[in-house]
């Protein structure tokens, strides 16, 4: 959750005009955080559901929805609008539209409810 939280903080960063961030450096920056919370928070599934993960440090996006697919269809779905939002779209590409970023967080935001264990706090859902 610390990774959200530091992403929200970012992105707020921004400054949002209407519908869109104003500030490119910071909606990636953002991007990026969230992005990785979402992967560390997996890792930490992956681990409690006993799949192996490979020895090297940068996994691919395909050993993700490989293992996620075969665990929850649902959560697969999520994944994808993370992968595609919040990595492409928000940390490569640097979209400015606040519609697709929170989008993409609120996708993340359900992942990481799926995986928090019962009787830890809720998770916010919007950055």
């Amino acid at each position: 959750m610390r990774y959200m939280d530091n992403a929200k903080e970012t992105l707020q960063k921004a400054k949002k005009e209407g519908s869109y961030y104003q500030d490119r450096k910071y909606v990636r920056t953002a991007c990026g955080a969230a992005y990785n919370g979402v992967l560390l928070a997996l890792d930490t599934y992956f681990a409690l559901k006993d799949v192996e993960l490979p020895k090297k440090r940068r996994r691919s996006i395909d050993f993700y929805t490989r293992n996620i697919s075969k665990k929850d269809g649902k959560m697969l779905k999520y994944l994808d609008v993370v992968y595609n939002v919040l990595h492409l779209d928000g940390y490569y590409d640097g979209i400015l539209d606040a519609r697709v970023i929170h989008a993409g967080f609120a996708n993340a935001y359900e992942i990481i409810s799926k995986i928090k264990p019962s009787g830890a706090s809720d998770v916010e859902a919007h950055p």
